[in-house]
């Protein structure tokens, strides 16, 4: 079983990891989603997310543009980190089983919105 989490607005996937309304959250057997659900994101402060994730047993986190400090925490807890995604949440999941949703590398203090992202 392999637990996906989206950093989300609603049922699309967010620019902004720390700053997503939801996280939509899959789980999978064999490539195909068996049960999904949705998390409000609990609040953002340096280094929570990546710890309250982990503790929900994901192993991959998907988003638009993330903080490369969350990264590294994710990175250290092993939870493989996919950026640069866009669109529907359960089709990035989806895209992402299948093997065809690679990530961006698109760190947020990179991008055009650096201001917005925080750490």
């Amino acid at each position: 079983m392999i637990k996906i989490a989206v950093a989300s607005e609603n049922e699309m996937v967010t620019e902004h990891f720390g700053h997503c309304i939801n996280f939509n959250i899959f789980e999978a057997e064999n490539g195909q989603i068996t049960k999904s659900d949705a998390i409000a994101n609990p609040g953002h402060r340096p280094g929570f997310l990546p710890e309250f994730l982990s503790n929900l047993g994901v192993n991959v986190i998907i988003s638009g543009g993330m903080g490369s400090g969350a990264i590294d925490i994710f990175n250290e807890k092993g939870i493989e980190v996919i950026v640069g995604a866009s669109g529907n949440a359960k089709a990035m999941a989806e895209q992402y089983l299948r093997g065809s949703l690679k990530s961006t590398g698109s760190v947020c203090h990179e991008h055009k919105h650096h201001d917005q992202c925080g750490e």
